[in-house]
């Protein structure tokens, strides 16, 4: 029986997809990001992707894998799935090569995403809403291409769709003269992680390349600690260009062949990275355009005195989400708690709560209350934001002094996930 023979990007193919892309994406600055180096002790630079014409590096890979297609494919049109920057870069790829194409995307897709496909597609895209997760839409899609004979034109999974992305690595290596050490690379679905790494593998072997996924989709690291693909049971979907339950078969072999380590980092503190990015260098990154620089503390020790890059991979933040960004960052800081909180049923005790309980510098932040007579003690559930993260044991011990405790609910996730 023949073996099916593994599949790895030649630098020759990823040279290629560079010139199919000329004209077409920009090429996105390596910036030295000061403010971090200096706190790392390191040279961090930041791979710009954020700054691409569709606000994310998915235009590469979409462009390179659609202009490869026949002429009978492009006349019967593509189809793919998406919640955002893959469907952006599919759509613009329509536009400019002319070829029909319907864009599956879930329903809680936001409006600003589904519009800006529209806009970048034009007349040549449809887009279908439907579904209430991306596995939901891929399906659909799927049944598209199989009913009317389309092309599926895949997130990650795919060998132009590979060295489409895999051009990052070229631009990195041609921006600088001076010698990596250490590359960071967000990690959804493994087109970009499995691109890049092969380049550098190619130009650059000697450079460590750090994979990151969000903790609550691990499914990059899973694999590779199974040696096999696997499938995740459940997801945090929060970090959603990066949160995937399976991983490319193509992309998994490529990266457990060529990165030196895939890491993850909590979501909190992603979201903590994100208001840094915007409130110190007015930068706007969607999570998994976080996801490479929340990694950096997590390395610190190694990387000091050391060349280090950063792929920010996409900008398709929505507004609507700050206040959600907010929440988990301050969660992950040890500064927003939440309680069950016993109130006696009688007048003042809110009174005396806020007097003697609750510390100078805490904030209540949440509160749900109903008074019922026929009991002693009324429950509340009380969010609390506290200035400093050393006073919460003493703020839990006068509540149990006074008899307000009732229970602790940030370590309770099955209660926890209805308040954040």
């Amino acid at each position: 029986m023949q073996t099916k023979q593994k599949y790895f990007p030649t630098l020759e193919s990823v040279k290629a997809a560079a010139e199919n892309l000329k004209g077409v994406v920009s090429k996105t600055p390596l910036n030295k990001n000061f403010g971090l180096s200096k706190e790392l002790s390191a040279t961090i630079l930041f791979k710009r992707e954020d700054l691409q014409v569709v606000r994310s590096y998915k235009i590469r890979g979409a462009f390179n894998k659609m202009l490869s297609l026949s002429d009978d494919q492009k006349q019967r049109g593509i189809v793919c799935a998406s919640a955002g920057n893959h469907a952006q870069g599919v759509a613009l790829s329509c536009k400019l090569l002319k070829i029909k194409g319907t864009i599956f995307m879930p329903s809680p897709t936001p409006n600003q995403k589904i519009n800006q496909v529209k806009m970048f597609g034009e007349d040549f895209i449809e887009v279908v809403i439907g579904g209430d997760t991306f596995d939901d839409a891929s399906d659909a899609a799927k049944l598209e291409c199989d009913s009317n004979n389309k092309t599926f034109i895949h997130p990650f999974d795919d060998e132009k769709v590979i060295e489409g992305q895999a051009t990052i690595g070229l631009e990195i290596l041609e921006q600088t003269k001076t010698k990596i050490d250490y590359v960071f690379v967000p990690i959804g679905g493994g087109g970009l992680s499995s691109g890049l790494s092969s380049v550098f593998k190619y130009l650059s072997p000697e450079t460590k390349i750090i994979g990151v996924e969000p903790a609550g989709a691990p499914s990059m690291k899973t694999s590779i600690e199974n040696k096999k693909n696997t499938i995740l049971d459940t997801i945090d979907s929060f970090v959603d260009g990066a949160a995937v339950k399976k991983v490319g078969d193509l992309n998994f072999a490529i990266c457990q062949q060529n990165l030196t380590e895939v890491i993850t980092v909590p979501e909190g503190k992603i979201c903590q990275t994100i208001l840094d990015l915007y409130n110190k260098d007015a930068i706007v990154v969607e999570p998994a355009g976080a996801l490479s620089i929340a990694a950096l503390d997590f390395y610190a020790d190694k990387i000091k005195g050391k060349n280090v890059v950063c792929v920010v991979s996409g900008s398709n933040n929505d507004i609507t989400r700050t206040p959600e960004i907010k929440e988990r960052a301050l969660v992950y800081a040890n500064l927003k708690h939440y309680f069950i909180v016993k109130f006696p049923q009688r007048a003042g005790a809110l009174k005396e709560f806020v007097a003697e309980i609750l510390g100078p510098n805490d904030d209540i932040t949440h509160f749900e209350y109903t008074k019922k007579n026929n009991r002693v003690n009324g429950a509340a559930i009380v969010g609390l934001e506290l200035k400093f993260s050393k006073d919460l044991e003493p703020l839990i011990q006068r509540m149990k002094e006074k008899n307000f405790y009732g229970d602790y609910l940030n370590d309770k996730p099955d209660l926890f996930q209805f308040l954040v």
